[in-house]
């Protein structure tokens, strides 16, 4: 890795974090992007199952209690190696460093109802899922988290929209500068 004029190594290739409601098409734009533009995808539900980087079994909302310090201490030399799509429905406890690129999938809520109820999902960690929806609580985390000018939110209702963000944002890769 370059040096750059502070010192700090900087990446020869972007980190991405996607982020949004479960259910917004998070894994399947991300998979897409990383093909298309041969970038990493992490998955980060994927890689607590596989590392066993949580805390046990959260009955209620039917899920793994992420433990996120494992989780960034499995993820720092990737991350400083740059080249990655990060996964996942949170934001908040990922270093600001890490990212270049802030994407917030936005879903209408009658088409996230659906998808989700097709998932399995009931009661509270249904009605849960939607409200975070309707107040764009991941959003605000991503805005409240990161620099105001890499967070972008991306409309992703259908297969459309999905191959219209994987598209844009192939472009914003191959555009992509480490220069400050």
């Amino acid at each position: 890795m370059a040096q750059n004029g502070g010192g700090r190594k900087k990446r020869e290739r972007p980190n991405i974090l996607i982020t949004g409601t479960p259910g917004t098409g998070k894994s399947t734009t991300s998979v897409a992007l990383a093909e298309a533009a041969s970038l990493r995808h992490i998955n980060i539900g994927d890689l607590v199952k596989e590392k066993n980087l949580h805390d046990g079994w959260d009955d209620e909302f039917d899920c793994y209690i992420i433990n996120e310090d494992l989780v960034c201490d499995e993820l720092e030399d990737l991350m400083e190696q740059g080249g990655n799509i990060v996964d996942h429905h949170g934001c908040d406890f990922f270093p600001e460093r890490w990212f270049d690129y802030v994407v917030v999938l936005q879903t209408d809520n009658s088409v996230l109802y659906d998808r989700l109820t097709k998932r399995g999902y009931e009661g509270k960690k249904l009605s849960n899922n939607i409200e975070c929806e309707i107040f764009q609580v991941l959003l605000e985390e991503a805005r409240d988290s990161y620099k105001e000018d890499i967070v972008v939110a991306l409309k992703s209702d259908c297969i459309d929209d999905i191959d219209t963000n994987v598209s844009t944002l192939s472009d914003w890769v191959r555009n992509w500068s480490s220069l400050p």
